[in-house]
């Protein structure tokens, strides 16, 4: 296994290089203000990841629409009035050595109706009450993306990625269950995925030249497609404007669940690609040292963790110090959580995963 390469620094077409091959994963927390404003306690639990050895650390997802948050107590990106709480966040982060990077966000028709009314969606959705969005919408979605990676640099941000994953906003218009718009953002996979396409040539010509710009996709579930998802990693790696590529993959190991694709692991498809000067990642269920070394062996050039940096903020340190490393087994105590850098209502999110949290028996 390659124990010894996690640690080799990793350059980036543009922008800080990573000291080692571990991202953070842009994970929910649910600690922010109402307002998307940073709290302390999402500021304390992100920069305690950079001081436990992550050479890039990532927010939560962040909304760049007041219409596009998913869940309450999300960081927002949408208005200068995030600035302030956003500078002295990049500012820290970087302080403490890690390259500091922002998830752009909107859920589309995942976004709760008590958080903003009435949902919205590429196309109307009656399951849950989103409205279709109109060609103008469409546009200014685009440009607030655009101008959410903009705000993040000027907050001081080495870079941003795209959240085109998980059934949100983008992995909406990429879905051909989803969008059945008939203009130029509907119908064929091209038009698909131009939204998506639009957002990184904006943010390419709109933000510095050393800036920073990743995508995350995931290729199944939410009505996506194998092979569609696998030739726009392919276009996106191939044009060159990206500096990584951020596939979530649900647990890395595992095959597709297309039955007409299965028979290698759903990994294999997007390492395979030639990919240039941008950098492939793979995210999903990686919480041992020796998983993520696989990773690695297995062709990817960097891990994101998730969980297990829930669990222990210093993941990458200890499977330096320790090739056998693995996250502590579950359930873990409240306690744990909180020694680790989760704020009560933080845990009370984790409490949701079944099996994460220990349930204390009340007197």
């Amino acid at each position: 296994m390659s124990h010894a390469k996690l640690f080799e620094p990793l350059s980036l077409a543009r922008g800080p290089a990573m000291k080692n091959r571990f991202m953070l994963a842009p994970l929910t927390n649910t600690q922010s203000h109402a307002d998307g404003t940073l709290s302390d306690q999402e500021f304390h639990w992100l920069t305690m990841r950079a001081d436990g050895g992550f050479a890039l650390v990532m927010t939560c997802a962040a909304h760049v629409q007041a219409v596009g948050q998913g869940f309450p107590g999300q960081l927002g990106v949408f208005g200068d009035q995030h600035l302030s709480g956003l500078t002295r966040l990049a500012h820290t982060i970087k302080a403490k050595g890690a390259i500091a990077a922002m998830q752009l966000h909107h859920a589309g028709n995942r976004s709760p109706k008590d958080l903003v009314g009435t949902p919205v969606c590429p196309s109307d959705d009656e399951k849950s009450g989103a409205r279709a969005l109109t060609l103008s919408e469409v546009e200014r979605l685009r440009d607030d993306f655009i101008a959410a990676a903009k705000r993040a640099q000027r907050a001081g941000f080495d870079g941003v990625e795209i959240h085109g994953a998980h059934g949100y906003i983008l992995a909406q218009f990429l879905s051909p269950e989803v969008n059945r718009r008939d203009d130029r953002y509907g119908g064929s996979p091209q038009n698909r995925a131009r939204v998506v396409l639009e957002i990184i040539d904006g943010v390419r010509a709109q933000c510095r030249a050393d800036f920073q710009l990743g995508l995350r996709l995931s290729p199944e579930r939410f009505g996506l497609k194998l092979m569609e998802i696998r030739d726009l990693a392919a276009r996106v790696l191939r044009e060159g404007k990206l500096d990584y590529l951020d596939m979530s993959l649900w647990d890395y190991g595992k095959e597709p669940v297309e039955e007409e694709h299965r028979g290698r692991s759903l990994m294999s498809y997007f390492t395979e690609l030639p990919r240039g000067n941008t950098r492939l990642g793979a995210a999903g269920k990686i919480t041992s040292a020796k998983q993520a070394a696989e990773v690695v062996d297995r062709g990817c050039d960097y891990v994101l963790i998730g969980r297990a940096a829930i669990l222990r903020h210093d993941f990458p340190d200890r499977v330096r110090r320790d090739p056998h490393s693995q996250s502590p087994a579950l359930p873990v105590t409240r306690k744990h959580l909180s020694d680790e850098g989760l704020s009560p209502a933080f845990i009370t999110y984790m409490n949701n995963w079944p099996g994460f949290v220990a349930q204390e028996e009340t007197v």
